[in-house]
């Protein structure tokens, strides 16, 4: 293998590029000498492996080196700052970001996969270099998984298809996704898998001589038109088959089994081309497709067309000029990205910017709607539609008018009236296909229809109709609750603005921890509280909210105890009180806890200890946990470490294997030490005791202490 890869080096390097890539080689064997993989071959196949895959995608000497040396970090305990001595800063960043991506290990919760998938951006956004590693480094793992067990293997294939292979399709790796995409489905569906292989292997030697024949007409053909020209033939993907089966086609109606590409040296000469296929061969109706006048959103060129060989068999036949094929085949990875890096970092912008709007909008959902969303935005087909200007817009299969309208603008989403398709009114549930001119029509006084939530495709179309109907329900209850405190004090005669002074607005929104008036209106509005009880607090003969739960506590007390069967906490006696969890201490279940009576706040759960209600046993009621309710916790540790490194991904790596969600970091630093802030979600103590305790596992960390 190495033999192989300095021969392919040769074509591509300088003599001093390839010293180095061989003294790499010698350091990694170095350090993986005597290891061995899971499937018994030596180590050093898989980063040599990994080197040989990004060589097809003609990376520079920088990458090569690095994939050589990608496993040394977490797996030969080689330091960045040896790597760095031997072979330079660009070569240990590269290594020491893809080292701690490797920790992070990918549950069946998309939740987990959407944090992983975070976590590859962020890695990605410095060098893009990284992100070519980790997709060569995944498909060198896949080709070899068959040694991982039955559960490795399942979280292996689910992580590579809700995560990796749309971040490839994004980039236009296609060649690389597919043979993702087939491996995933070797590993998932075997049965499926090898149901197809059969079929196409019970017909291989008639289609590869149809191929044969198809290829051989078509060169005679551009050879008397003095065409220079290359040719390449394939089988269609089992991946690829699969997902036309599995949408109801029949086999016999699939008509990209055999393909064929022919490569040519001017766009020119691709349509000369085509239309000399068309011309010998009868084309399928709908077919045809000129992704070269109008590219795909990832800026992928080529013509597409269907024709029936004289054999009768249907060919998918794509041409293109050779600097087409280069990036159809690499994608943003294709070597003329890295002649020019501002020029890259514009192109990763284009291919990133729905991905990235998608993990954005994507925060509130649960877990099963994020990975429906990846699924339909990122794994599924798109069409290609116009702007009356003539941009490209690339929307999900089956979007409307609607989505459309929300991708240009949240504000012309809101105010759509009206929809043109190709000049043609449609309504707005209508389905887009390839091609189309949209044009929409807007009128400042419309506004949003909840109706729209039932045939809108996009999340990000989804996400801005909800948004507006939350705010328009706010401002339904406020001005609601504006009209009932209003009316309630008509019938008392009393005057508005002598009752709703400053001072007893201020005093209302203390007592109440509201912002202001207009919170004070929505909290009528929505029945948090009665027009009523918001008058008595602006009088001095007012019962406090605290007041009137300690007489029931008291008078509890003659009282055969009772439970609420809602909420986390259960509250001895009381039905429908208002409970919280305070923020002080984060109690979380499993803790010994207290209820106390908060002025406007019903009441409060602390821990037993909390230094805030020390002494405060006058207030107390009493609590417990409800086992009976599966939730999770928000509880935020302090993490000291030395200063010397940034350690976060290897904290968030710690997390991800216990299973513990991180919401959100903070990070305060000096000369001495680096402490994270980090809030956890978590379902009790002990899963919160065993992830702390499990850090001091890393040498560099000297402290962790619950907030």
């Amino acid at each position: 293998m190495f033999r192989e890869l300095i021969q392919k080096c040769e074509v591509l390097y300088s003599h001093d590029e390839i010293k180095k890539i061989e003294e790499a080689y010698s350091f990694a064997c170095e350090k993986h000498q005597g290891r061995m993989r899971l499937n018994k071959t030596e180590y050093m196949t898989h980063p040599l492996g990994v080197a040989l895959i990004l060589l097809d995608l003609d990376v520079d000497s920088t990458t090569i080196i690095a994939a050589l040396l990608h496993e040394t970090i977490n797996h030969a305990g080689v330091t960045k700052e040896e790597i760095e001595s031997l072979f330079g800063e660009e070569v240990a960043d590269i290594v020491q970001v893809i080292s701690r991506l490797n920790r992070l290990e990918l549950t069946d919760d998309s939740e987990h996969a959407a944090l992983n998938l975070r976590k590859i951006l962020v890695g990605m956004s410095e060098d893009a270099r990284v992100l070519f590693l980790k997709l060569a480094d995944r498909l060198h793992n896949l080709r070899t998984a068959d040694a991982l067990d039955k559960e490795a293997l399942k979280r292996k294939v689910h992580e590579t298809m809700t995560v990796l292979i749309p971040i490839a399709h994004r980039l236009g790796m296609y060649k690389i996704k597919g043979e993702m995409e087939d491996l995933c489905l070797k590993y998932s569906k075997p049965d499926v898998y090898q149901d197809i292989l059969e079929r196409l292997n019970a017909s291989e030697n008639e289609l590869h001589d149809s191929l044969e024949d198809m290829v051989e007409d078509i060169s005679e053909m551009l050879m008397e038109q003095n065409i220079s020209f290359k040719i390449k033939s394939r089988v269609k993907s089992v991946y690829s088959i699969y997902n036309k089966l599995n949408n109801g086609k029949k086999w016999e109606n699939i008509y990209d089994i055999l393909a064929l590409r022919v490569i040519v040296e001017k766009i020119s000469e691709c349509y000369l081309t085509i239309g000399l296929i068309h011309a010998k061969y009868r084309p399928i109706p709908g077919r045809f497709k000129d992704y070269i006048a109008m590219p795909k959103a990832n800026m992928y060129q080529s013509l597409h067309t269907g024709v029936f060989g004289a054999d009768g068999h249907p060919y998918e036949i794509q041409v293109r000029t050779y600097e087409m094929d280069e990036f159809a085949e690499k994608g943003v990875a294709s070597h003329f990205a890295y002649k020019e890096k501002h020029y890259m970092k514009n192109v990763m912008e284009q291919r990133l910017e729905i991905l990235r709007n998608l993990i954005e909008s994507t925060d509130s959902l649960s877990d099963i709607e994020f990975a429906k969303d990846v699924q339909s935005e990122f794994l599924n087909e798109s069409v290609y539609v116009f702007t009356p200007k003539g941009d490209v817009l690339e929307l999900p299969k089956g979007s409307t008018p609607l989505d459309f309208a929300y991708r240009i603008h949240s504000d012309v989403g809101d105010k759509t009236v009206q929809a043109l398709v190709n000049g043609t009114s449609v309504p707005l549930n209508y389905e887009l296909h390839n091609n189309d001119i949209v044009k929409i029509r807007t009128s400042p006084t419309a506004t949003p229809s909840k109706e729209w939530l039932n045939f809108v495709k996009t999340s990000h179309a989804k996400n801005k109709i909800k948004a507006y109907f939350s705010k328009q329900d706010k401002d339904v209850y406020t001005e609601k609750g504006k009209t009932i405190l209003t009316n309630e004090l008509r019938k008392r005669k009393m005057a508005f603005d002598q009752v709703l002074t400053a001072e007893n607005i201020k005093k209302i929104c203390e007592d109440l921890k509201l912002e202001n008036l207009d919170d004070i209106y929505f909290s009528i509005g929505s029945l948090r509280y009665t027009a009523s009880y918001i008058i008595s607090l602006t009088t001095e003969d007012k019962k406090n909210v605290e007041d009137i739960l300690l007489e029931k506590v008291l008078a509890s007390n003659n009282r055969s105890p009772k439970k609420t069967a809602k909420g986390e906490v259960l509250v001895d006696n009381q039905e429908g009180i208002l409970v919280n969890l305070a923020k002080c201490c984060h109690p979380v279940y499993g803790d010994e806890i207290v209820g106390y009576v908060t002025k406007g706040e019903g009441v409060t759960v602390h821990k037993k200890n909390c230094v805030n209600v020390k002494d405060k046993e006058n207030r107390f009621i009493l609590v417990e946990w409800n086992p009976a309710v599966q939730s999770t916790f928000l509880v935020t540790i302090a993490i000291t470490t030395d200063a010397s490194k940034n350690y976060l991904l290897d904290i968030i790596s710690k997390a991800t294997s216990k299973k513990v969600y991180v919401d959100g970091v903070k990070t305060k630093s000096d000369h001495l030490d680096t402490i994270y802030m980090i809030t956890l979600k978590v379902a009790n103590k002990a899963q919160l005791e065993d992830f702390m305790n499990s850090l001091y596992s890393y040498k560099f960390v000297k402290k962790v202490e619950r907030i």
